[in-house]
């Protein structure tokens, strides 16, 4: 690409000097500024109503630093159609910085969203319309919704932010915390309707389960580690869901003192398969209903592989030699694009970009500077999500002293 294409495209992007430090190579806009800090949070989540026109954000007035109990972020939506207005929905105090209060859109509903929250002692979840302002709380908070939006699965964020700070909630301690592998904490059904919760797989069960001899570390005694679970996802039509199970392990694999198990299991908690036993599974989505991909360790090989859910344990690579770095990974409609991310290289350079399967060939959207001081719990990942119809792709970016704000790619062209 030459100069003058560059500086056409930076016109496009509505002055891409918005987002200093970046490099565009697509038409790019800041949608949020101050006051306050912008952010949505995780890559598998709906943050777009179905007709494309709203977006959902989260505002913060500080950065750098865990929330407090009593820290509050408020909830909007973003009108793309009217100025990038921003319209406040709520307030949370049950939140973290890698997946902000779970807010989102119900899917199937084209008004309703939902995000958790804390009241009385208890994380909760409030579901809203966002025109009438109707709202009514569930009594427990919410990880992933099925497809069909009547039902959703939760853990106990308590633990997990007592074992992986950004992703649990501060404000109540965890009950079990002195116990390595809880037998009434776990993997919860919940029905948004009538705002049933019912344990359907606990941690001690999975902590007692055979450890597969393909794991590395190659044995590990998981009842004398603490176990917690994260990172739930429904397959696509809501037959099964996938998850995370996670113990502590200083010493021996895994990345960030922790190693992992990928298992996949029935809504009611019976039917449960190891999908990835490597010790590595990272960022995941499902392509349909029978195949995940993810980053792992395959064969002792790093990268991103697509796994069928049989419990089979073998996979094909995706992207090899080019899709080489750990990111936020999801398919656009229709499965022939993975949308992708990368952590900060040398020079602190996150890339955001697009693999075009049928050809193998990859696409950069842009490359977004991340500061030193956006690290551990507190970094910003850009996370990139998709509209409705794959023409758009929002990612949480710093954007000079303003701090983190949502910026809008149109990658309309590109996938056309």
């Amino acid at each position: 690409m030459n100069s003058l294409s560059v500086l056409l495209l930076l016109a496009l992007a509505g002055k891409g000097a918005e987002i200093p430090g970046a490099v565009l190579h697509v038409p790019a806009r800041v949608i949020t500024g101050v006051p306050g800090h912008h952010w949505f949070g995780y890559y598998d989540k709906l943050q777009f109503d179905p007709s494309g026109r709203y977006v959902l954000t989260a505002q913060v007035g500080f950065e750098g630093r865990s929330p407090e109990p009593s820290d509050t972020i408020r909830v909007g939506m973003i009108d793309l159609m009217n100025g990038n207005a921003w319209t406040e929905l709520g307030s949370s105090v049950a939140w973290g910085w890698q997946q902000g209060c779970m807010l989102q859109f119900i899917p199937g509903s084209a008004t309703k969203v939902i995000w958790n929250d804390r009241q009385d002692g208890k994380y909760v979840s409030h579901i809203m319309d966002i025109h009438s302002r109707e709202r009514r709380t569930l009594p427990f908070p919410v990880y992933a919704l099925s497809p069909d939006g009547e039902t959703a699965i939760s853990v106990d964020f308590e633990r997990i932010n007592d074992l992986r700070s950004g992703y649990g909630y501060a404000g109540i301690p965890d009950p079990n915390r002195e116990v390595l592998a809880p037998a009434d904490a776990g993997i919860y059904r919940c029905n948004l309707e009538s705002g049933r919760r019912e344990l359907i797989i606990s941690i001690a069960q999975m902590a007692a389960m055979p450890f597969p001899d393909e794991a590395n570390p190659s044995s590990e005694d998981l009842l004398t580690r603490k176990n917690w679970f994260n990172h739930l996802l429904f397959n696509t039509d809501g037959s099964r869901f996938v998850f995370l199970h996670r113990w502590k392990s200083p010493s021996k694999g895994g990345v960030g003192g922790f190693a992992t198990l990928m298992y996949s299991s029935d809504l009611e908690g019976k039917d449960i398969r190891l999908v990835d036993g490597s010790g590595y599974t990272s960022h995941f989505i499902w392509r349909d209903p029978d195949h995940l991909a993810m980053w792992t360790r395959y064969q002792d090989e790093p990268g991103f592989f697509l796994f069928k859910d049989d419990a089979s344990g073998t996979a094909v690579q995706l992207g090899e030699g080019i899709m080489t770095r750990n990111g936020h990974n999801t398919y656009l409609p229709g499965n022939q694009w993975i949308l992708n991310d990368s952590y900060p290289n040398k020079e602190r350079m996150q890339e955001v970009y697009l693999f075009h399967l049928p050809s193998g060939k990859k696409v950069t959207l842009g490359e977004f500077y991340l500061s030193p001081g956006y690290k551990g719990e507190w970094r910003c990942d850009t996370h990139p999500r998709f509209s409705p119809d794959g023409g758009s792709v929002v990612i949480d970016c710093p954007v000079g002293e303003q701090g983190r704000q949502l910026v809008l790619m149109d990658i309309s062209s590109i996938i056309k």
